[in-house]
């Protein structure tokens, strides 16, 4: 690791860890979005603030090209409860970064100070910090909110820890490289009745576990074999006694896809089966389906101009064969400008998490080993795309 980053990491892994002992949700990330403000200005970058909600926005200038580059990292935590014990753990009850975003934004953070002494680009980098993207749409915000239109930027780069790689291994891909996001609610309404008399009163309980059955045939026979689906229920929940058959009964549960036209056929073979279902049982079923995150697409260029960096800084890069099934929002930026996602690993050489634990458990956390390689990786992005 070059000399010139040395120097900065005591204060970015400190600032780490704070950030994780205090998380906030999205659109509450008031505190975060605060200190890193702060710090932006501290080494003398343009800032802007409540972008989107809660999102901040750095912009750093070198040279005279009107070339422009976008780097994002995400400030939110997620609902959950900690449990790693760790010094720095979280002081808010129900409130974790188990996901790594403090490791994004402070990775983020340290790239901005490098840049900001090094200089070595010729164009505008605009450092994006985005509230919100555990499931609320930050990015879709910001967007709105008139991000690109404010900050031109010809490409857009992110990257996630990734847990399953190896530290310090970088992995992306042309296209498909996380899932669109679907999630669908089903309330099953019946008239409720005694238990012993279930020939008056339609049975919701039966509907809705034939539903659940139903459901999960969608994707094994009205899918073609060789498109690329999840639909799984999640949550079924009715009743309250042992002689009662509940008036209503609530199915919930997710469809991840890449494919438009497979999305389309998901929702309507679920909406037909449902159907089908009810009218076969007696009773009703209200359906809410809500298509939150796209697939997350990165285009070709982009990905291969990431892969070129991140070979020059990490000590392996290479495509990944496959996408992931989880969402990600960036999905909306990737949407409006051209641009990639990457995978930065920090499990440890024989594939154990170097913190023992995958995203979104109550023992995970980031390893601040790897903050040197997301450092150097936003850096050489920005350096690259604004080649002097």
């Amino acid at each position: 690791m070059p000399d010139t980053l040395c120097d900065l990491l005591p204060a970015l892994i400190a600032f780490r860890r704070d950030i994780h002992a205090h998380p906030e949700l999205g659109f509450q990330e008031h505190r975060t979005a605060a200190l890193v403000a702060s710090a932006l200005r501290e080494i003398g970058l343009e800032v802007h603030e409540g972008i989107g909600g809660t999102g901040v926005v750095g912009v750093l200038r070198a040279g005279s090209s009107d070339r422009t580059i976008g780097l994002r990292a995400d400030m939110d935590a997620l609902p959950i409860q900690e449990a790693t014990g760790l010094p720095h753990a979280s002081t808010h009850p129900g409130v974790f970064h188990g996901c790594g975003h403090d490791g994004h934004t402070t990775m983020l953070l340290g790239a901005a100070r490098h840049l900001a002494r090094t200089r070595k680009f010729d164009g505008t980098v605009n450092f994006i910090f985005q509230p919100a993207e555990e499931g609320l749409g930050g990015a879709r915000e910001m967007v709105k909110d008139g991000l690109f239109a404010r900050f031109p930027c010809q490409r857009v780069f992110a990257l996630h820890n990734w847990p399953d790689l190896p530290a310090h291994h970088v992995a992306t891909r042309p296209g498909p490289i996380m899932a669109a996001a679907d999630k669908f609610e089903i309330v099953v309404r019946g008239k409720g009745g005694h238990a012993a008399m279930p020939h008056v009163t339609p049975d919701a309980i039966l509907a809705a576990s034939e539903m659940v059955g139903q459901l999960n045939t969608i994707i094994a026979r009205r899918i073609p074999p060789m498109a690329t689906a999840v639909l799984s229920v999640t949550r079924i929940a009715g009743g309250h006694a042992h002689n009662v058959i509940p008036a209503a009964v609530t199915l919930g549960g997710t469809v991840r896809s890449f494919d438009p036209a497979i999305q389309d056929r998901i929702e309507a073979s679920l909406r037909q089966v449902v159907e089908g279902v009810a009218l076969a049982h007696g009773v009703i079923a209200d359906i809410t389906y809500d298509r939150y995150y796209p697939a997350t697409i990165n285009d070709v260029d982009a990905a291969a101009e990431a892969l070129a960096v991140a070979a020059s800084v990490a000590p392996h890069a290479f495509t990944a064969p496959e996408p992931a099934f989880t969402s990600e929002d960036f999905a909306f930026m990737l949407r409006a400008t051209k641009g990639a996602y990457l995978w930065l690993g920090q499990g440890a050489e024989h594939g154990h998490s170097a913190c023992g634990s995958a995203l979104h458990h109550p023992h995970y956390d980031f390893n601040d080993a790897i903050i040197p390689t997301g450092l150097r990786l936003h850096a050489g992005l920005a350096e690259a795309h604004l080649r002097v």
